[in-house]
């Protein structure tokens, strides 16, 4: 029970970190014109060239992606278009409102919507990497980086994210199905974990009527635990040196553990499509020993390298990226993010982490009722195709209608409450 908590407490703090750095990100983008005009040009052709597309195609699919037959449908349209919108929307919502990270369910949703699972992830890796670059390609905070800290990490992120890629498109080759199945196995362990632990979480602050902050409370990272303590008296050399600001003389740290780290994130980057963000946080703070002051800087820093290298080197020039997708979901999400922030000001926290747990749940049915379909296309399981669809159905709609009720909700109190929050009279 002790290691459950402990590896909650880490995703959480994770999933924590990568929603702050989604919120900053969509506030510098959307207070800056400059970077609104950059969003509104690489908008345009996905607009105007995915409607001479779908046109073009009259309604067929192609034969061909990524040199192998398409297992699902992977043309585009305005509708589809539509779609991407809307799923981040929803993740923008969760982002924003929760304060955890909403990114988890665009790979569910999108493989929901019929997308490839290796698509999904491209796309995602892709989306978060333009977020990215637009929104913090020179951070305010990057005084806070330590460049050898951070050269060091994505050393191991590279090596990872390539890994992590490579495993994804050699999957795809040997079978389509294959792929998909392992995506969506990642994806179940991952939001089961999560979830269950975010509505224990929720009944204990319930049943203690604490309510409490639904971002956290206190700032991670105050003091240093055991194990980074020990990992520090470790001197395998070279060493790295790195918080001369907040400790006098600094920390050191080998560089075999900053390398090992960052094929972690970078692993799981190139496998989820997440950007790896929500690991580096607790990685740095609970594991290293690294600042939380320090800890922001280095994970925006890697964020920008890890999804950018990953999207391109291990999935764009592969053809596994809907550009279409990515910039949909980059608007709906950065319009989601602005409402979910301001509508935490009038709704109790107790609420949004009741909110979180059923989003997160919801991402858990929703791939793991996926899964027996899958299995059975592949012969491991015996199950029936009619039986494998109404599984595979209900989590799709046990998802989205979930999603569904948790974006009215919040929508509808934003509007209900806008006098309010744009008086500010709300603390």
């Amino acid at each position: 029970m002790k290691f459950f908590n402990q590896l909650g407490k880490f995703m959480m703090a994770g999933a924590r970190a990568h929603a702050r750095w989604e919120i900053q990100v969509s506030s510098t983008i959307l207070g800056d014109r400059k970077r609104l005009l950059m969003l509104a040009l690489l908008t345009v052709p996905a607009v105007l060239g995915g409607i001479a597309f779908a046109d073009q195609l009259g309604g067929a699919l192609p034969d061909i992606l990524g040199g192998k037959k398409a297992y699902s449908p992977a043309f585009y349209s305005t509708g589809i278009f539509i779609v991407s919108i809307l799923i981040g929307l929803g993740a923008g919502l969760i982002t924003g409102c929760i304060g955890a990270g909403g990114g988890f369910i665009i790979a569910p949703a999108l493989m929901s919507a019929g997308i490839k699972g290796i698509l999904a992830v491209g796309t995602d890796l892709f989306h978060i990497f333009a977020k990215a670059i637009m929104g913090s390609v020179i951070h305010r905070k990057l005084g806070n980086v330590s460049v050898p800290l951070a050269v060091v990490f994505l050393i191991g992120a590279i090596v990872g994210a390539t890994l992590g890629g490579l495993l994804n498109r050699v999957l795809y080759e040997i079978n389509p199905v294959l792929s998909d199945a392992f995506i969506t196995t990642i994806y179940s362990l991952m939001l089961g974990f999560l979830g269950l632990y975010a509505l224990l979480d929720f009944l204990k602050a319930r049943k203690t009527s604490t309510g409490g902050d639904a971002h956290g409370g206190k700032v991670e990272g105050a003091e240093m635990g055991n194990l980074p303590k020990k990992l520090q008296a470790i001197k395998v050399p070279p060493m790295v040196k790195f918080d001369f600001d907040f400790t006098p003389g600094g920390r050191s740290i080998s560089w075999l553990f900053l390398v090992i780290s960052g094929a972690i994130v970078g692993l799981a980057a190139g496998i989820m499509g997440v950007g790896g963000g929500f690991l580096t946080f607790p990685i740095f703070v609970y594991m290293l020993g690294v600042s939380s002051m320090t800890t922001v800087g280095t994970d925006i820093f890697q964020i920008v390298f890890t999804a950018g290298y990953a999207s391109i080197s291990q999935y764009a020039i592969y053809g596994f990226i809907f550009y279409t997708l990515a910039m949909g979901m980059l608007l709906g999400s950065l319009l989601g993010i602005q409402i979910g922030a301001m509508v935490t000001k009038v709704v109790p926290g107790i609420t949004i982490r009741g909110f979180y747990a059923m989003a997160v749940l919801a991402g858990f049915v929703n791939r793991i009722f996926a899964l027996p379909a899958k299995l059975g296309d592949m012969d491991v399981i015996p199950i029936s195709k009619q039986l494998g669809g109404i599984l595979e159905s209900i989590g799709i709609w046990a998802f989205f209608i979930v999603i569904g009720i948790f974006g009215v909700w919040v929508i509808g109190t934003f509007l209900k409450n806008i006098r309010v929050l744009k008086g500010g009279a709300v603390s």
